[in-house]
């Protein structure tokens, strides 16, 4: 403490590089939600579906519900932060996400969780896409690029921690305890918001023009071929690790005999392959073009795609599966923080909610539709969760190359 502030019984303000940890921890933990949401629950899937006496695709089903409302409460809750700026709504959905998940917790059937999995989706997405905005509040083109790639070091260790901990609290109480913990932690987020977060949408930088404002700007951004390759970049290549993500417990475990510590201790090590590559991707940006390092993201996926098919049809076991979905997960470390950085360069501020919801739709819009081929063919096969990912992956890196070919693209660099 200076002496002016000593003698003044204040705090002197805080420095700049403690403000950007604090919004590092803050909007790093936000952007973690779906994660959370959607990891920590993954072991207690074979539990849940045990119990609530259902198959494997509505229990899948529940994970897809989840996606869903996050898909659709973005489209909302991204606008609204246009309007009303960052903070209102944000604080609404962190309320409302503790609320759904303790209602979770209370399923009494499969239908009900279902439906609530939904809301508990549309209330959580307000903290991924206004997270998103209030980056390209304050950032643009590679900088944006550097911070969304320092964000996954930080929303990178939910996918990894999750299911260590989801497997970790089913020894210690039934899978809906799974849920009230997230309760708690929609509330942590709630207060580290609140007290963390300062509005970065001036009333005079905000849309005004309402609901045909709104109209306006998604069409416009729909219309843009450039925004909409990068839409499907990410979209495509999220719907491939979630095809994993929701098919990996039932294949890991009831096919390959992994234990849910073990599964947890698997997806958490593939897991850790995104935190690594979204920080190489944060070090290569702007020295490497960013439509460089998604193309090469692009890439690693669809390798882990091909390579998993193959394993599978090839009956290699897990010393084949293991590494390609390894690759799967790795290359969403340099396809997330370019395509959402390529997409959202150049926009105003007025409109970043907007164009960040229209990235949510599709990420997990996509993600939720192709959560279910997983388990098409029932859980005795990991056939249609190989084929899935492998042509989910291709499709990514071909559609977002057709797409974004650069004689069509203004530079991003």
């Amino acid at each position: 403490m200076t002496k002016a502030a000593a003698s003044t019984g204040s705090e002197p303000p805080p420095r700049p590089a403690d403000r950007r940890l604090v919004l590092i921890l803050v909007l790093g933990a936000l952007t973690a939600m779906a994660p959370l949401s959607i990891d920590m629950y993954l072991p207690a899937l074979p539990r849940m579906t045990s119990d609530l006496s259902t198959g494997a695709v509505q229990a899948q089903l529940t994970l897809t519900a989840c996606v869903i409302g996050l898909a659709a409460g973005q489209a909302v809750a991204g606008p609204l932060s246009d309007a009303l700026g960052r903070r209102p709504p944000l604080l609404i959905g962190l309320a409302a996400y503790a609320v759904a998940s303790l209602l979770c917790a209370a399923a009494p059937t499969v239908e009900t969780l279902i439906a609530l999995r939904l809301v508990q989706g549309a209330a959580g997405a307000a903290g991924i896409v206004i997270a998103r905005a209030i980056v390209q509040d304050l950032y643009d083109g590679v900088a944006a690029a550097k911070f969304f790639s320092v964000l996954m070091l930080v929303n990178g260790l939910a996918p990894i921690l999750a299911p260590v901990l989801g497997g970790q609290l089913l020894r210690v109480m039934p899978w809906p305890g799974v849920f009230a913990v997230l309760a708690g932690i929609g509330v942590a987020l709630l207060l580290a918001s609140l007290l963390g977060l300062k509005e970065t949408l001036p009333p005079e930088r905000r849309e005004t023009g309402g609901l045909r404002a709104t109209a306006r700007t998604f069409r416009g951004l729909l219309g843009d071929r450039t925004f909409v390759g990068y839409a499907l970049a990410l979209g495509l290549a999220f719907a491939a690790m979630f095809t994993y993500i929701s098919g990996s417990p039932f294949v890991l475990q009831d096919i390959y005999g992994l234990s849910p510590q073990e599964f947890s201790l698997a997806f958490g090590v593939n897991s850790l392959g995104i935190v690594v590559a979204g920080q190489l991707s944060g070090l290569l940006a702007g020295r490497v073009p960013l439509r460089a390092l998604l193309a090469a993201g692009l890439a690693v996926v669809a390798a882990g795609g091909t390579g998993l098919l193959a394993a599978v049809l090839a009956g290699a076991g897990l010393y084949g599966v293991l590494p390609a979905l390894f690759l799967v997960a790795a290359g969403q470390g340099l396809v997330l923080p370019n395509a959402t950085a390529l997409a959202l360069s150049g926009r105003p501020p007025r409109v970043a909610g907007s164009a960040s919801a229209l990235l949510g739709v599709a990420q997990f819009a996509l993600g939720g539709a192709a959560a279910p081929l997983a388990g098409i063919a029932g859980p005795g096969t990991a056939v249609p969760m190989a084929v899935s990912i492998a042509v989910l992956s291709l499709l990514a890196a071909a559609v977002t190359a057709a797409a974004t070919r650069p004689s069509r693209v203004v530079s991003q660099n």
